[in-house]
């Protein structure tokens, strides 16, 4: 029988206690029920409100019709699926079962389904019927798919999922996984190629749960969660799904697309007490006359990943909204947030310090590290970092040094030791002789209360031969001003 994690609160650092028979989303759940949380709401949607106990069920069923389909161990499920309590369901239900979860943006083209299908070899794909136009035709000449589910409606030559589930036990007990299991997958393109699947352990969602969320945040079971970002992405699954049950908290899915209008109605209505968004988001929210300050809604925790966020924009939220907003850095290589502002320690500008648990270098070319004040590439080392590349060993192999995950990032540190953005390895511009970040540009223009949003990409220079940055045109709000660029 899988067990469940432990805190040994008595070590120095406190250390997490994960046994060698583990399952993560047995944990998760069953934890929940022995605390006597069977009838509180662990996932509010747009179908209404579920308790742990309906989500324990849910869950069961799920990974027994999976196991009905065929899923063995170690098998994948292509989840095409939108925000919902059946996401929730079928990805811990394919865990538990002992099966891959592999959640696929659900913003994708048919040239993408195909591509994943076959690159996972899924025997399994669940997609919600809103998306089936989009996915259907990916799913001719699929060698290794024998099952299509469809969540929320029908679809011809499919199973509806709903049927599955009712048909169904919701009693299941959990594969008999280890921690260094494989547990879910991630897609992420990066910035060229076809995507890549980085593969995640049963053990990362405790260990990203407790060192980033409890340690760092500081949710509680009190908490009501809503994350803008989506339960496909590293940063939302981690947001809307582990981290709320790891400690018996409330989340809020919406399966809608998270414009500024569908955002407000939901802060409204259902008054978080941690929201996780992005910088874009946030100048898109403050240029609203509806924006709630934070203690109307009981609003305690802002969160803001996958841009790095002006230093302004923080600046003007926090006078605005009351609420300070914890700027961090993740990947989906890595799960979660690795560096991060602590809510004591706010500095605007930086992206804070490692998270307690995880380790950063900032290196040279030669892999060397750098001086203080010095930019170089970001590697961070940690106890969620993902195991490979499937089927990609060159990839793999220029990510994954031992330990350390090779991010991507420039950074340098601060006086002060804290962490600063310098841009993306494979985006800088050189101006004359010095690297310049295209998002130094942004952030300047950005500083700006005329300008709501800014992006820049470079181009050749015909006087000087230089990639010198130009802003690329953004839609601002009616009666804004245009900042004009100056030539050089």
């Amino acid at each position: 029988m899988a067990g469940f994690f432990k805190i040994d609160r008595s070590a120095r650092p406190a250390a997490i206690r994960i046994p060698r028979d583990f399952n993560a989303a047995h944990d998760l759940i069953e934890r929940n029920l022995a605390a006597g949380r069977a009838e509180k709401t662990a996932i509010r949607d747009q179908t209404g409100a579920h308790s742990y106990g309906d989500l324990a069920a849910r869950v069961n069923r799920a990974g027994n019709a999976l196991r009905a389909l065929g899923l063995g161990m170690e098998q994948r499920v292509l989840m095409i699926i939108l925000d919902s309590m059946d996401f929730a369901a079928v990805f811990l239900g394919a865990v538990k079962a002992g099966g891959v979860a592999v959640p696929a943006n659900t913003m994708l083209t048919t040239t993408d389904y195909a591509y994943m299908l076959r690159d996972s070899r899924a025997h399994i794909a669940v997609v919600s019927a809103a998306l089936w136009g989009k996915v259907v035709p990916a799913l001719a000449d699929q060698p290794f798919l024998e099952h299509v589910v469809i969540a929320g409606g029908n679809a011809p030559e499919t199973k509806r999922l709903d049927d599955l589930l009712d048909a169904a036990s919701d009693a299941l007990d959990p594969a008999p996984t280890t921690c260094d299991d494989v547990a879910f997958w991630l897609y992420t393109s990066g910035s060229t190629g076809q995507p890549k699947a980085a593969v995640h352990l049963q053990s990362y969602i405790v260990q990203t749960a407790e060192l980033y969320a409890v340690g760092m945040l500081g949710i509680e079971e009190a908490d009501t969660v809503f994350s803008s970002a989506k339960l496909f992405f590293a940063y939302g699954l981690s947001n809307a799904l582990t981290f709320p049950l790891h400690v018996g908290a409330t989340t809020v899915l919406m399966a809608e697309r998270p414009t500024p209008d569908s955002i407000l109605a939901r802060l409204h209505a259902e008054r978080p007490s941690i929201f996780y968004g992005v910088p874009t988001l946030y100048a898109a929210l403050l240029a609203r006359d509806d924006l709630p300050a934070g203690e109307a809604i009981g609003l305690r925790r802002c969160v803001s990943a996958g841009e790095v966020l002006p230093a302004d924009l923080g600046r003007r939220w926090s006078a605005r909204v009351g609420v300070d907003i914890l700027d961090g850095i993740g990947s989906t290589e890595v799960l979660h947030i690795f560096l991060s502002v602590a809510p004591s320690d706010v500095k605007y500008g930086t992206t804070g310090e490692p998270v307690p648990g995880y380790e950063a270098r900032i290196v040279d070319d030669t892999g060397a590290e750098v001086a203080q004040g010095a930019v170089g590439d970001l590697l961070v080392s940690g106890p969620s970092g993902a195991i490979q590349y499937w089927n990609n060993r060159e990839k793999s192999a220029a990510t994954f040094e031992g330990r350390w995950t090779r991010t991507g990032d420039k950074y340098s540190r601060d006086e002060e030791g804290y962490y600063v953005y310098a841009g993306r390895s494979d985006d800088m511009l050189k101006v004359g002789s010095i690297y310049v970040s295209p998002f130094e540009v942004e952030g300047a223009l950005i500083g700006h209360p005329a300008v709501l949003e800014a992006a820049v990409v470079g181009r050749k220079d015909e006087r000087t031969g230089w990639s010198n940055p130009r802003p690329w045109s953004c839609p601002r709000p009616a009666g804004w001003a245009t900042i004009p660029w100056p030539r050089p």
